[in-house]
């Protein structure tokens, strides 16, 4: 599968990734000059991993020519501007489609293509504020909390992108068609929803955040400090893994877990008994058992935890820790490819291997830059 990505920032680059990942060709289409939101150069963002960079001038029609060539020879294409600036910029779906019938076009946008908020600018924490999904997020009595941009950009954003692209491409394969994809993250956070929406309509679901049953409100679903400042997380739902916790923690007389009323008694209970020991100890005594308690990982800890690393979870590619490829496959397993790079190191390269003639010539005239790789032994 071939994919032409326009490159932008957060869930659009993180779905090409993963297509990348995957083993589809990804050639991502960047800027001749830097722009938008930098915060790490692109030959350290692991986002941009696993494809080749072209850096193509789109205010130069003989760059645009050069990407509707691209478009002319890919699958799929990934745009994630605001609606209307691909249109401005001679790649919108119509033209795009007209030079690939097939093509796959897949917009990624916060608000959507439409909506009265469609053309207003926005991040994460706005889109999964509207869409209903930070309200219910946090402790009792206390303001919603973020959860980072994993809600939001990669969970309703590009998952649900990759989504929509391979359900066209198999649509496709069928029909000869090829459509336009409009993956909007409060859509697609909304759509994530749908079990907590689901609780709400039939009364399972308080509105107040923090007294529910996935969202600390349980004292049986929820974090406790240990002794040494650090947390183990609870998830004991169940009755029987409830009991298998209890029996651990050699409690007894607790108060009715089925009670809410008696919710304040137990967590105090709970809390002040794991504050008896180290994570280290609670880790050990709850490991391989059914209780559902686990130690809370730092992220920086969590590539050596046994668990993960006998499967491989993160991997060390040419000295960067990442996360492998997921999920995974029997037959066709999926690996890392390429080191992100800078802004057009392939543009020589890409365009070759597509068929795209006169690169020379498209260099000399400044339509697209060939950047040469840093000596990292200079300076």
């Amino acid at each position: 599968m071939r994919v032409v990505e326009l490159a932008g920032i957060g869930p659009g680059p993180f779905a090409a990734m993963l297509l990348a990942d995957l083993g589809a060709d990804v050639v991502r289409v960047d800027r001749t000059t830097p722009g938008g939101l930098v915060v790490l150069p692109q030959d350290r963002d692991v986002l941009a991993r696993g494809r080749r960079s072209v850096a193509v001038d789109l205010k130069n029609p003989a760059g645009v020519d050069v990407v509707l060539d691209l478009v002319e020879r890919a699958d799929v294409l990934i745009e994630g501007f605001r609606p209307g600036v691909a249109e401005r910029l001679g790649l919108g779906p119509d033209v795009c489609l007209t030079r690939n019938p097939r093509l796959v076009y897949g917009r990624m946008t916060g608000w959507g293509q439409d909506g009265p908020l469609a053309p207003s600018a926005g991040h994460d924490v706005n889109y999964v504020s509207v869409a209903g999904a930070l309200d219910p997020i946090g402790r009792a009595g206390g303001p919603p909390q973020i959860p980072m941009n994993l809600v939001g950009d990669f969970a309703g954003g590009s998952m649900y992108l990759v989504v929509g692209v391979l359900a066209a491409l198999l649509e496709a394969r069928t029909s000869g068609e090829g459509q336009v994809i409009d993956a909007a993250i409060v859509d697609g956070t909304a759509h994530l929803l749908t079990m907590i929406t689901n609780f709400q309509q039939v009364g399972a679901w308080n509105d107040q955040r923090g007294t529910n049953l996935l969202d600390s409100g349980a004292p049986f679903y929820d974090v406790y400090e240990t002794s040494d400042g650090l947390w183990m997380s609870v998830g004991a739902l169940e009755p029987q893994f409830y009991a298998e916790m209890v029996h651990l923690l050699e409690l007894d007389d607790l108060p009715d877990r089925d009670d809410p009323r008696a919710w304040p008694q137990l967590r105090e209970r709970l809390a002040a008994r794991f504050a008896e020991r180290t994570q280290a100890e609670w880790a050990d005594l709850f490991e391989g058992t059914d209780a559902c308690v686990a130690p809370v990982v730092p992220m920086r800890e969590a590539p050596k935890h046994p668990h993960l690393a006998a499967r491989g979870t993160y991997l060390e590619h040419e000295g960067v820790v990442q996360a492998a490829p997921a999920p995974r496959f029997s037959r066709t397993p999926a690996a890392l490819g390429r080191t992100p790079s800078h802004p057009g190191t392939h543009t020589r390269e890409a365009l070759a291997a597509w068929g795209i003639g006169g690169v020379d010539a498209l260099i000399e005239s400044g339509a697209v830059v060939q950047r040469e790789e840093p000596d990292p032994s200079a300076g």
